[in-house]
C-alpha cells in the first residue's frame, strides 16, 4: 500500500484516489456519475459568491463563471492533481456543510484542442469525486458541448444519473443560440434516461426559458429552476419595466 502510495506521488496520479472510486467509461475513461435523488436544490450560488453557500438548506454551488475564477493555478482540481494539502485543506473549510455541487463547467470550445475538451470534462468528473468523498456533498452532472462531436464524451459515464443539471445563461434571448440550446437539449434527453433537468437559469421570465426546453418536458421530464443572484435581480428589473 506504501509502495502504491509512493508511485502515486512520483508519477503525480494523485487524481487516481478519486478516479479509483467509481467506473471508467467510454472510449476516454471517463469516471461515471451517479446522481438519482428526489430532493432538489432551490438555491443556486455562484463559486465566488461564499456568502450564499448556505443561504437556504438545499442551496447547491455552481461553477457558472469564467474558468479562470474557478480553475486557475490555486484552482481545486490542481490542488488535487497535485495533492497541495494545504490548498485542500482551504477547500475543505470552504465548502464544509455544502449539500448540494453542481459539477463545474469547464468551458467546451468548438475552436479549440478536443484533447483538451476532454481534459475539462475529465477534470469536472475529478472534482465532482472529490466533493461527494471529501464533503459529502450530491454531486449533480453538469452537462455542457459545443458540438456533437464534444457531445459524447460529455455524456459518457453519465447513463446511470437521473438528474443533471445545465446553464441556460446567455441561450435564451439570442435566437442562434436559443436554437443551439433547443439541439443540445435533444441530444441529451434521447441518449440519457433522465426524469429531472435543474436549470441555472437567470432569465426573468421561466415561460421563455420552458418554451425553449419543451422537447424535454414533452418527454416527461421535470424542469426545476431555483432561484439565484442574477435571476433574482432580472426579475425585479422585469417588474419594473412593466409597471413603467
Amino acid at each position: 500500500m506504501k509502495q502504491n502510495q509512493n508511485l502515486m506521488k512520483l508519477l503525480n496520479l494523485h487524481y487516481l484516489k478519486y478516479a479509483n472510486k467509481t467506473v471508467s467509461c467510454g472510449e476516454f475513461d471517463m469516471p461515471a456519475l451517479y446522481c438519482n435523488i428526489d430532493t432538489y436544490p432551490d438555491y443556486i450560488a455562484l463559486y465566488s459568491n461564499v456568502k450564499d453557500y448556505h443561504k437556504t438548506e438545499r442551496t447547491a454551488i455552481s461553477f457558472y463563471q469564467f474558468d479562470s475564477v474557478f480553475d486557475g493555478k490555486d484552482g481545486l482540481f490542481w490542488a488535487i492533481y497535485f495533492d497541495d494539502k494545504v490548498r485542500l485543506e482551504y477547500f475543505k473549510e470552504r465548502f464544509n456543510g455544502v449539500k448540494y455541487i453542481i459539477t463545474p463547467d469547464y468551458s467546451i470550445l468548438g475552436d479549440i484542442h478536443n484533447v483538451e475538451n476532454i481534459h475539462r470534462i475529465f477534470r469536472a468528473r475529478i472534482v465532482a469525486i472529490w466533493f461527494i468523498v471529501e464533503i459529502g456533498a450530491i454531486a449533480i452532472p453538469n452537462i455542457s458541448f459545443s458540438d456533437s462531436k464534444t457531445a459524447e464524451k460529455a455524456l459518457s459515464g453519465l447513463e446511470e444519473s437521473s438528474v443533471i443539471a445545465i446553464s441556460t445563461k446567455g441561450h435564451i434571448q439570442d435566437p442562434t443560440e436559443r436554437d443551439r440550446l433547443r439541439e443540445n437539449i435533444k441530444l441529451i434527453v434521447d441518449n440519457l434516461n433522465l426524469k429531472t433537468i435543474i436549470l441555472y437559469d437567470v432569465c426573468g421570465n421561466e415561460d421563455e426559458t420552458r418554451s425553449v426546453l419543451s422537447y424535454a418536458t414533452d418527454k416527461g421530464i421535470e424542469l426545476i429552476i431555483p432561484s439565484n443572484s442574477l435571476k433574482e435581480r432580472n426579475i425585479v428589473l422585469r417588474r419594473k419595466g412593466d409597471a413603467a
